[in-house]
């Protein structure tokens, strides 16, 4: 990976922090390889003020409307709290805006306020997440980076997550790391300054990119085959009667697709995790199978995502529609099933991503990035369920 960083453009920003994070935000957007659709976050710290990407926005188009102004102390004094729910966090992050106007902070604001550095970039770097996702996944990110590498096990988003940062950092030397990895999830960067916590982050990918293009091969993603593109209708019109709208069916044919469409692991493969937790909001813990039977395979799905909730809900949850974000069509490739083509087009990005690193891991051991019961954790949060009983 290239740093996209220039020196001349840049210049203009040398006296507005503010502006530099906006310019380096939007150089790690630019890459999809790094964040997909309102992923990854990004901050600095300006006057006692964290300014923290808000709810919403889009590294890639960020402006300075888009960085929320939260009290640095009360984000700080949020960390030593022994508990928190992610309902009172988000109350109280916004209400410690300087700014009102301003969307909701990111809800790894606090995370990013514990790291003393004035710059903080993360983000989901496909690389370096396809090899957390590997069966030793952390002895060899470990190898590959070092001891100055924190490398954090797995822990939900949120206030949990900054807790525990905060909780096994509180000894550490902070200029001894060269970034922190957390399993399953991404990466962060720090420096004082933007181009180098940029550019650190650049570095840390590149090592995992080299060390994927040594020890993988794959068949073409972008490539669009001659499947049937009738298949694609068909599996809509029976999604679309779970989800109670019509559809908006994309086939993904690539070589690629098709080699996923046929592992021989492929139903107990797809029920080992995403790429990155947050994925399952926008595609569900897995995705429907179908073989020769259309409907049966729909069915199949319903029967196996009512068996997923059942074993992980509480009698406070509530069930969220019966009908798949995409299909694997065996032998064919994969249907994506938004409810429009903006929805569509993003299914299909986090897909092909999602496949990509799977049969990367496959040959580096094999797959597997969250338990069932974690994606459901992310998937039935307690903010997006609040928002279905009002």
């Amino acid at each position: 990976m290239t740093s996209l960083f220039d020196d001349t453009f840049a210049v203009q920003y040398q006296n507005d922090p503010l502006g530099m994070r906006v310019y380096t935000s939007q150089l790690l957007g630019q890459s999809k390889e790094l964040v997909l659709h309102g992923g990854g976050n990004t901050s600095v710290k300006i006057d006692n003020t964290l300014y923290v990407k808000g709810s919403g926005w889009n590294l890639d188009t960020i402006e300075k409307p888009g960085f929320s102004p939260v009290n640095l102390d009360v984000l700080l004094e949020m960390a030593t709290r022994e508990s928190l729910s992610d309902t009172q966090m988000v109350a109280e992050q916004r209400a410690a805006m300087s700014d009102l106007s301003f969307p909701n902070p990111s809800i790894e604001a606090i995370l990013h306020a514990i790291i003393p550095y004035d710059f903080v970039d993360h983000t989901h770097a496909d690389a370096v997440v396809t090899l957390t996702n590997t069966p030793n996944g952390k002895g060899l990110v470990q190898k590959l980076y070092g001891p100055n590498m924190l490398i954090i096990d797995y822990v939900m988003p949120g206030f949990e997550l900054a807790k525990h940062i905060y909780e096994i950092t509180r000894t550490i030397d902070w200029d001894s790391l060269t970034g922190m990895i957390l399993m399953h999830h991404g990466v962060f960067t720090f420096d004082n300054n933007a181009q180098r916590a940029y550019e650190k982050m650049i570095e840390i990918v590149t090592v995992a990119e080299e060390y994927l293009t040594e020890h993988v091969t794959l068949a073409c993603g972008d490539c669009e085959g001659k499947g049937d593109k009738s298949i694609a209708e068909a599996v809509g019109i029976e999604a679309a009667k779970l989800r109670g709208c019509d559809l908006f069916p994309l086939l993904i044919d690539s070589p690629r697709a098709q080699l996923f469409s046929i592992l021989p692991n492929l139903e107990a493969l797809v029920k080992k995790g995403g790429l990155t937790p947050e994925h399952v909001i926008r595609i569900k813990p897995f995705p429907a199978i179908i073989g020769g039977d259309i409907t049966k395979g729909i069915e199949q799905f319903t029967q196996e995502y009512k068996s997923y909730f059942d074993a992980n809900a509480s009698s406070e949850h509530i069930c969220l529609d019966l009908s798949p974000r995409y299909a694997v069509i065996k032998g064919s490739g994969i249907v994506v099933l938004g409810k429009d083509e903006k929805e569509s087009r993003i299914i299909a990005d986090i897909v092909k991503h999602t496949i990509t690193a799977i049969l990367s891991a496959e040959q580096l051991g094999g797959w597997g990035s969250l338990t069932l019961a974690q994606m459901f954790e992310m998937e039935y949060w307690e903010l997006e369920q609040a928002k279905l009983k009002k």
